[in-house]
């Protein structure tokens, strides 16, 4: 038998709650409640409204989405963890129009998030945005001077530099127990074979394809886009390094305390995966399977390299960031904590497990509470936009030299690729009508 849709949508709503574990919402809490909006419903945005709802201090008044379904699901969601009732949009200008809001959670394709982000500033909203904060360098400094002129807290959701491991982790790097560093290599590792193309198609029904593609190129839609991957398209993100780079990249900020790098160099490509394919009947991702990206720093080198094939069964850690030293090499991982592995075989080794909310392995909740506090105490949260745009950079400028094929020069105090005018072009890019590319 064929459920209506509606009913379809609850059911599927009450199985995720039985089998997901969905968290119960604190009582109320006397605290003062933030008119919230979420734009971009679906699976992370909604982990990051679930542990604002359980915190206690919002007022979920609106949603927006291009998909039809995944609002009215996350609207029941809503309703059932917290008894409010949001309404729905599809295009997110409206809600911006309409709604008066104190915080927007932005976790929407990466080519979405600068305009986003800007527009509900520039409407009075604090941020909560998902890394990288822009597709493109000018879009995140965009981003950044829009909430510095707004007076606006904004937090990034580098949750890798507020969990409890990584903490304790990069004290110990900064207590000198690995001795001088002078490399550093970030990895994430997985397996996987060649791609094959998947047939154009007519968006479905519940989905506005226009407004997804936004002020990216509108591309014929395919199912491997929508929903969840779109990372793999560069019309809308930048990959690996563009997502999961983003979160190592800045550990090597956070340890060095430098801002950016001297210079670049990045090679790559898709030998397993296979050419790119887009045509008029069909289309494969476009991002490398395999990419190394190097970063001259004053004092070290970090590289950054990901291979989506093979796995890393030789070595013992498949994510995170090895730390070289005259005393040993660190690891700083995920789900496997933090290991010290002395140079001396006599010294034994030091381990601290991961600290994670569960089942997703992340800190959201501490991220929120730290949020929440900077924009009550005026100060700058621990993952403030400026933090989020120079990692964000490191990611763009490894992408920015992958594609031109060639190192780069970066000066950046003044965000420029010096004696390089066709590099200085990537810095931007061209929107899509009616968009504007945001102003610095």
């Amino acid at each position: 038998m064929t459920l209506p849709r509606r009913n379809f949508i609850q059911s599927t709503l009450a199985t995720g709650l039985l089998l997901g574990g969905a968290p119960s919402i604190h009582a109320a809490s006397k605290a003062k409640k933030y008119r919230t909006a979420l734009i971009g419903s679906g699976w992370w945005g909604m982990n990051i409204l679930k542990e604002a709802m359980a915190a206690g201090n919002c007022q979920v008044v609106a949603l927006a989405d291009v998909d039809s379904d995944v609002l009215e699901l996350a609207a029941e969601k809503v309703k059932s963890l917290s008894g409010d009732v949001p309404r729905t949009y599809q295009d997110v200008r409206e809600l911006i129009d309409k709604e008066k809001i104190d915080i927007a959670i932005i976790a929407t394709p990466d080519h979405w998030h600068a305009l986003n982000a800007i527009a509900a500033i520039g409407a009075g909203a604090h941020v909560f945005v998902e890394k990288p904060t822009g597709h493109t360098i000018q879009e995140s400094r965009a981003m950044l001077n829009a909430a510095r002129a707004a007076n606006r807290t904004v937090q990034v959701g580098l949750h890798r530099r507020i969990g409890p491991h990584y903490v304790s982790g990069m004290k110990f790097l900064k207590d000198g127990n690995v001795g001088d560093i002078g490399s550093v290599r970030m990895f994430v590792h997985s397996t996987g074979g060649a791609e094959k193309p998947a047939q154009n198609s007519q968006p479905p029904s519940n989905l506005n394809w226009d407004m997804y593609c936004g002020p990216a190129p509108l591309r014929p839609y395919c199912r491997k886009i929508h929903p969840g991957g779109f990372r793999n398209y560069l019309d809308f993100a930048n990959g690996t390094l563009g997502d999961w780079g983003v979160h190592w990249l800045d550990q090597v900020l956070w340890w060095s305390e430098e801002k950016f790098p001297k210079k670049i160099f990045s090679s790559g490509g898709r030998p397993i995966s296979g050419p790119a394919v887009f045509n008029e009947k069909e289309q494969t991702t476009d991002t490398p399977d395999s990419q190394i990206a190097v970063y001259e720093f004053e004092s070290f080198t970090a590289t950054w390299e990901h291979r989506k094939f093979a796995g890393n069964g030789p070595e013992k850690h498949s994510i995170g960031c090895y730390f070289y030293g005259t005393k040993g090499t660190f690891h700083m991982g995920w789900r496997d904590g933090w290991t010290f592995y002395p140079a001396d075989s006599k010294q034994p080794t030091v381990h601290q497990d991961a600290q994670h909310d569960e089942p997703d392995g992340h800190s959201i909740k501490l991220l929120w509470s730290d949020f929440i506090a900077a924009i009550e105490s005026g100060k700058k949260p621990t993952c403030d936009i400026e933090i989020g745009h120079l990692a964000t950079n490191m990611s763009l400028l490894g992408m920015l030299s992958y594609k031109l094929g060639r190192s780069i020069e970066w000066d950046g105090v003044n965000e420029k690729i010096v004696g390089d005018e066709a590099a200085n072009k990537l810095l931007r890019r061209e929107y899509r009508e009616p968009w504007k590319y945001p102003t610095t």
